[in-house]
């Protein structure tokens, strides 16, 4: 007899990707592959499993990725400063690539012929998971539901839920939850009460930061040590990538920091409003730049400076492995074998000090700049100097 096609589907065991499996079961005549990318986000793997069975799924996959996910696409983003529109820390955007990436895997080793997400029609993730598996897999078909099924939006979602005994979790409200991205590095809330830009963002839906007004009366001192540009202990201690970041969002989300409510520029071209929790990933940018401060050069600086919009916004639309950002990698790691030290941070209620910068790098020098000591900097040439700068006004 001969075996069905397969394919492999992007899977959460949440209300989305529940629909899409039973979706595809219906739609086509081959075996559905679940597969689960463990970067961090919140996972319940009895749900996930009883999900998968009350299907027939017979092969579900759950892959721990979150050491991978914090050293080879996390701290990368961190040394490039990567902030989209002033404010977005890229959570979702760095998160999709090595999902595409470990979902193609799994679909080679298995032999299917498709790979399928949950990605909306309007969004950003349908891009970034394509430009993924194109990137890896260009001959594997993909299957996009949101694209061609014939639910139009989150009601007929549920209703198609209820049709066939999906259970539908509720909020903490009792209501149909908000669209949730979540990983290590970050929590998205979209949707509902957030989609109209005048409504404030209830405070019930942050899940990993308290308010500031919440926050410990008493200040938190945290220091974060550097070596070749990425982070490598917390207060001394030495820790993996991902316990190290699940400490800091620890200390960081107690202390009410990491919150951003913004509307952003879609790739598509749609306006969307969202909450993002960030906490470890706000601490570790500030002392990444506190760091390069004392251990890098300025022209180094500033061209990271300048380069950085354009390689956030490729990370936004899902370029992560195109030659351009590979490109701007390399400028961005150039120096970072200079990049070690410690960085001191005061947390306190939504707030990061920077208390102490300690390195051995001889780039800043405190005789240089005293205005204790002359000898260290000729002064009379500065006078030609401004001269050359006032030739270059006319030019």
């Amino acid at each position: 007899m001969k075996s069905k096609k397969r394919i492999v589907l992007a899977y959460s065991g949440g209300l989305d990707t529940s629909i899409i499996l039973k979706w595809l079961q219906e739609n086509y005549n081959a075996e559905v592959i679940c597969y689960t990318a463990d970067i961090g986000q919140k996972i319940n793997h009895k749900k996930i499993i009883s999900n998968a069975k009350k299907f027939g799924v017979k092969n579900l996959i759950i892959k721990d990725l979150k050491d991978i996910f914090v050293k080879n696409y996390v701290f990368p983003m961190i040394r490039g400063h990567a902030v989209y529109e002033g404010v977005y820390l890229l959570g979702t955007s760095i998160a999709r690539p090595l999902i595409a990436k470990d979902q193609i895997r799994i679909a080679k080793k298995y032999k299917a012929y498709a790979v399928s997400h949950g990605a909306t029609g309007k969004g950003n993730d349908q891009v970034r998971f394509e430009l993924g598996y194109h990137y890896f897999g260009p001959k594997i078909k993909i299957i996009a539901p949101w694209r061609i099924w014939k639910l139009k939006s989150r009601t007929d979602l549920i209703n198609y839920a209820k049709k066939n005994g999906i259970p539908i979790p509720k909020d903490k409200k009792g209501a149909p939850p908000f669209s949730i991205d979540d990983n290590l590095f970050h929590t998205s809330t979209e949707g509902k009460v957030l989609e109209n830009p005048k409504n404030s963002a209830p405070e019930f839906i942050h899940q990993r930061t308290v308010s500031p007004e919440k926050a410990p009366t008493k200040s938190t001192l945290v220091s974060i040590s550097f070596r070749n540009g990425d982070p490598i202990s917390i207060n001394g201690k030495k820790l993996r990538p991902a316990k190290l970041l699940e400490k800091l969002n620890q200390l960081a989300g107690k202390n009410g920091i990491g919150r951003v409510d913004l509307v952003e520029n879609r790739f598509l071209g749609i306006k969307s409003r969202g909450v993002y929790e960030t906490p470890g990933g706000t601490l570790l940018i500030l002392a990444h730049r506190a760091i390069e401060s004392v251990t890098l050069d300025k022209e180094t600086m500033h061209k990271k400076d300048s380069i950085m919009p354009r390689y956030a916004e490729l990370i936004y639309n899902g370029y992560w492995y195109s030659k351009e950002r590979f490109r701007l990698q390399k400028i961005i790691d150039s120096r970072k074998n200079k990049v070690n030290g410690t960085i001191k941070l005061k947390l306190y209620k939504g707030n990061i000090t920077i208390e102490s910068r300690v390195t051995k790098s001889k780039a800043y020098s405190i005789k240089k700049v005293s205005f204790e000591e002359n000898k260290s900097f000729n002064k009379s040439n500065v006078e030609r100097f401004i001269n050359f700068h006032k030739k270059k006004l006319k030019n």
